[in-house]
């Protein structure tokens, strides 16, 4: 469990680095697990925020660790794009459900 907010930081990364590996094997399950471990993270870190700061010392960490998760994030769509592209193609043409 991460004790410090820079620990939440570095776990969203790592989680992020996971989904841009399940990505790459196109393992599209996995990407969305990880992706829910993200988004219970960025939750966790929201809450804690609220309690406690950011230590100086560990801004500059944050930035480039923001940086890396963008990056990733900008992967993982190139890799996404033609699967949801496909995905898309499959539903075209299908009646729409009403409820």
């Amino acid at each position: 469990m991460p004790e410090m907010l820079i620990d939440y930081y570095k776990a969203i990364e790592a989680s992020s680095v996971k989904m841009l590996e399940a990505a790459q094997h196109k393992d599209w399950d996995g990407v969305v697990r990880y992706e829910t471990a993200c988004a219970v993270l960025i939750e966790q870190l929201r809450t804690k925020a609220n309690k406690m700061e950011l230590l100086p010392e560990h801004r500059r960490e944050k930035t480039r660790i923001m940086q890396r998760i963008l990056h990733n994030d900008a992967q993982i769509r190139c890799l996404a794009e033609p699967w949801l592209a496909q995905f898309e193609h499959m539903f075209q043409g299908q009646p729409q459900l009403i409820h």
